[in-house]
């Protein structure tokens, strides 16, 4: 069974099955997040939707590119969580199933090439506090209380 953050579902809301691959991305003391700014500033795991067709680990490659601008190798899948939430974006309500890994950042090509994206690097601690969505939060948590 894989464990739900955030919103219960609504009763009489259909949802989109919404798969998605994200980082903890560790390097020197501290962790390379990205801003989403809009519609609101919210910082969050690098990473993102797994387009149809695709395997979660190159669209992790793919999407921690285009929101941060960074190389990532040696990727370690560390579990999985679902939340419900409504996607302004998109316009959408979705199911996301959010699988998270553990890579290491390996150097900066370029900015983010997603729009409304900047990269952020923080200390851990400050990162468990500002992370946008408490599943993050709890991979994010079960990281860094192992060093």
């Amino acid at each position: 069974m894989i464990r739900r953050f955030g919103e219960v579902p609504r009763q009489n809301q259909r949802y989109r099955m919404r798969p998605g691959a994200y980082a903890i991305l560790p390097r020197q003391g501290r962790v390379l997040l990205t801003c989403q700014l809009d519609p609101h500033p919210d910082i969050q795991l690098p990473g993102g939707g797994i387009d149809p067709g695709e395997s979660p680990l190159p669209a992790l490659h793919r999407e921690v590119l285009e929101e941060t601008g960074w190389s990532i190798g040696a990727p370690k899948r560390l579990g999985a969580f679902r939340r419900y939430t409504f996607m302004p974006e998109y316009d959408l309500w979705a199911e996301k199933l959010c699988h998270i890994y553990l890579a290491r950042p390996l150097r900066k090509i370029g900015p983010p090439a997603e729009t409304g994206h900047q990269a952020i690097w923080m200390a851990p601690e400050e990162a468990l506090c500002r992370l946008g969505n408490a599943g993050d939060r709890h991979f994010a948590n079960l990281f860094f209380s192992h060093l």
